[in-house]
């Protein structure tokens, strides 16, 4: 089966999708630039958008500033019902945003479907923040003294999503931020500026937010991206991408004239552990699932596969014919697991890292014909923590597998790494996956499951060179507010 993909490749909601969206105002960019927007499997023209210019990125910014102060001063019960009809029109177009998803970031119809739950999730999670922030009383030390703390709104935030799960990544910094009485800025990802930014802006316009609470300004990263970094405005900027970027990001915020906060969430290099006691059957369905969906285009990715010796050979033999089984090509279709690569930059660096692999001496146990850009699963055996595929983030449908002498070799093998996003190690031994868990340098780990997850009420964030901060529910609430204390003497 083919899933529904809308004939209509210029529109969302029936607005156009060749216009910036700034206060509240659908309008063309000022650069002299301009975006075409492709099918990353057919190169089907979906959109061309002039692009914006510094001058419309300060107009985003000053008008998200001005309407700030009258959003945070709505009751709870206003910003609630706002989040809520917002998520509400998301189910009501289900169909339209998942057919969009599929034809302009690659997605397939299974990633599609599960990043429009992620998103809704995460939208309708942020619908209960209006009635989460709490203040707090703190003794003074001074008699006839108190100390109120107030939890307030940090202002303007400005948000740069990636392409991978433009949908899901970009809202899960904007509905938090709206609900707890801040204003937002999207710079979505060039590649995906509509399902990173546009439809997001139409979707709240119909949800009854008021104008210039939430911009979007598409432009490129060399005319726009230090500015929407360093304004003024913002005061916190929230970037979800490559490590290298994140770290240029975090160095314009903090190092420049205007200090701000900030919210990173970096690359992965995530380990799957396979203990000699492990379930081989789990452990292969998984480690198929969380490394080839979304093409490996997903920070969380498997990126090592990391197995105890005694299971070593039979992991292998299994893990590499249920690759060769999965579903190739065309994201529309039902059944396809790995479709295009999102662009050509991607496809180059998927191809170097091929070469890489068995240049550097790793034993080549699967392989295929790459057409265009869909890259069928490859895998290599005999891989070790020195190679390139084994350090570095691969983003793409190719993995290593490394063998560990016992379990203390598997964790070390498991933390030679300078990423720590997610992980997870399979055993039959739920106390002893615990123990394991709590010595990887992770922010997440799973026992007996893939390390792709993200669910709306749990934190969400990296250590070391995989971010700062964390994502979804109370989490979201202390990253996107500030404490103002307010000390009362009575005289």
């Amino acid at each position: 089966m083919t899933t529904t993909i809308l004939e209509s490749t210029d529109t969302f909601a029936g607005q156009p999708t060749t216009l910036q969206y700034i206060g509240g105002q659908w309008r063309e960019g000022r650069s002299e630039k301009t975006l075409t927007v492709t099918n990353p499997y057919d190169d089907t023209v979906l959109t061309t958008i002039r692009q914006a210019s510094v001058e419309d990125l300060d107009e985003a910014y000053r008008t998200a500033e001005a309407a700030q102060v009258e959003w945070s001063a709505q009751p709870p019960a206003a910003r609630r019902q706002v989040i809520m009809r917002a998520a509400q029109i998301m189910e009501e177009r289900r169909e339209e945003i998942v057919g969009w998803l599929v034809k302009e970031s690659g997605s397939t119809v299974v990633k599609a479907n599960a990043e429009f739950s992620l998103a809704a999730g995460v939208t309708l999670e942020a619908s209960s923040f209006p009635t989460r922030v709490h203040g707090r009383m703190v003794d003074s030390n001074i008699p006839g003294k108190e100390i109120r703390v107030y939890r307030r709104p940090l202002g303007v935030i400005g948000v740069i999503s990636p392409w991978n799960f433009p949908l899901h990544l970009s809202l899960r910094s904007v509905a938090p931020a709206l609900a707890l009485g801040n204003a937002a800025v999207i710079k979505p990802a060039s590649d995906t500026p509509v399902t990173g930014g546009l439809m997001i802006a139409r979707i709240f316009e119909e949800a009854g937010l008021p104008a210039g609470v939430l911009n979007v300004v598409v432009g490129s990263g060399s005319e726009i991206g230090d500015d929407f970094v360093t304004h003024p405005v913002p005061g916190l900027i929230s970037f979800t991408g490559s490590t290298p970027v994140g770290q240029n990001v975090g160095r314009l915020a903090t190092g420049g004239e205007h200090l701000k906060h900030v919210a990173l969430e970096l690359g992965g290099n995530s380990p799957l552990v396979v203990l000699a006691d492990a379930n081989l059957d789990a452990a292969v369905e998984e480690a198929v699932t969380g490394k080839f969906l979304h093409q490996g285009q997903v920070c969380m990715s498997v990126n090592r596969i990391i197995v105890e010796a005694p299971l070593y050979d039979e992991f292998l033999t299994r893990f590499s014919a249920a690759a060769a089984a999965v579903p190739v090509g065309d994201p529309a279709q039902e059944d396809t697991l790995v479709g295009p690569l999102v662009n050509d930059s991607q496809l180059e660096s998927v191809r170097e890292k091929i070469a890489s692999a068995k240049k550097e001496g790793a034993r080549t146990v699967l392989e295929g014909e790459i057409h265009g850009r869909v890259v069928p699963p490859h895998v290599f055996a005999d891989v070790t923590a020195d190679m390139e595929i084994a350090r570095e983030e691969i983003f793409g449908p190719l993995v290593g597998v490394l063998k560990a002498e016992d379990e203390a070799h598997a964790l070390e093998l498991a933390n030679a790494s300078v990423y720590g996003l997610s992980s997870s190690v399979f055993t039959q031994d739920i106390d002893r996956g615990v123990q394991f868990s709590l010595g990887i340098k992770a922010g997440m780990t799973h026992v007996n499951d893939m390390p792709v997850h993200d669910e709306s009420h749990v934190p969400f964030g990296g250590e070391g060179n995989s971010g700062l901060g964390r994502f979804n529910s109370d989490w979201a609430i202390a990253e996107f507010t500030t404490d103002h204390s307010i000390g009362i003497k009575r005289v």
